[in-house]
């Protein structure tokens, strides 16, 4: 092993060891440790869980700082670079078996590591809007699977930051941020506090509101993203926006479709619509 690890790296052998409970029953719907609600309304843990070499690595270089890891000793040899920031100095890395692994999180984990942090402050609309050229809105997406997709096309697709309007899931939950590859630790994202009123302050900093439908009156997508300042809107699987978000918006825009399909799953028309804007602002600056 380096020695130039600053983490502490801790043998574990029982998987009762109570220094690992923050990695306990990860699938348990009613104490996993990702929950920031219980089933009843009692608070849980609400910790943020990176599963894999690469999320974990992202973990480390977001703002969420890691407060322990567990993973099998393969995994320390392969994030040694990572283990090695000074930030990291004395958190432990729990290291166990494949079978004490196993017997903690409750299911054969082949990534082999976890890490686990506490949430920092949330940031609000405003700061996450700065600067931002491109952002995106969801309302009513609730999948977790969908939420961590669009945060990977997100990041790849060079949109700044994300916005969570009502009757969104908690985009921290472990598979969230497994889905995005990380990336829901790095772009960033805040929570609307009174929809869909929140929306005014988007358009006061300067964006076009860009609501994705394949409803009357919506214009062809290529048509509605060469604004200076561009957020698009996207609903949930089957409803889609709300009527009164819509009516909140400056344009109402589609994906032109083909054998009649009506519409996309919502990460995939985000993606659609992250690359159309992605090629006008290309476009603009050549």
């Amino acid at each position: 092993m380096q020695s130039d690890l600053t983490v502490d790296v801790v043998d574990i052998t029982d998987p009762d060891d109570p220094r690992v409970d923050d990695f306990r029953d990860l699938n348990a719907a009613d104490r996993r440790p990702d929950l920031a609600v219980l089933p009843g309304g009692e608070a849980g843990k609400g910790l943020v869980i990176a599963e894999g070499v690469t999320v974990v690595e992202r973990m480390i270089a977001s703002r969420f700082a890691p407060h322990a890891l567990l993973g099998v000793r393969g995994r320390v040899e392969q994030l040694a670079a990572a283990l090695s920031r000074p930030e990291l100095t004395g958190t432990p890395f729990y290291r166990v078996s494949a079978e004490v692994m196993a017997a903690i999180v409750g299911f054969h984990l082949n990534r082999g590591v976890l890490a686990a942090a506490h949430r920092p402050p949330p940031l609000t609309v405003p700061e996450v809007l700065a600067g931002a050229r491109t952002v995106v809105v969801l309302e009513g997406v609730n999948d977790h699977e969908n939420i961590g997709s669009i945060f990977r096309n997100a990041a790849g697709l060079g949109v700044d930051a994300l916005l969570f309007g009502a009757r969104c899931s908690d985009p921290l939950y472990r598979r969230s941020v497994r889905v995005s590859m990380g990336h829901a630790l790095l772009v960033p994202f805040a929570r609307c506090r009174t929809w869909p009123d929140d929306l005014a302050e988007v358009q006061q900093a300067g964006f076009s509101l860009v609501a994705l439908t394949p409803g009357e009156g919506s214009v062809p997508l290529h048509d509605a993203v060469g604004a200076a300042r561009t957020a698009f809107l996207v609903g949930a699987e089957g409803p889609g926006l709300s009527e009164a978000t819509m009516r909140r918006c400056d344009v109402r825009a589609r994906i032109p479709m083909s054998r009649g399909t009506d519409s996309l799953n919502v990460a995939t028309a985000a993606a659609i619509a992250f690359y159309e804007r992605s090629r006008s602002l290309e476009a603009q600056s050549s």
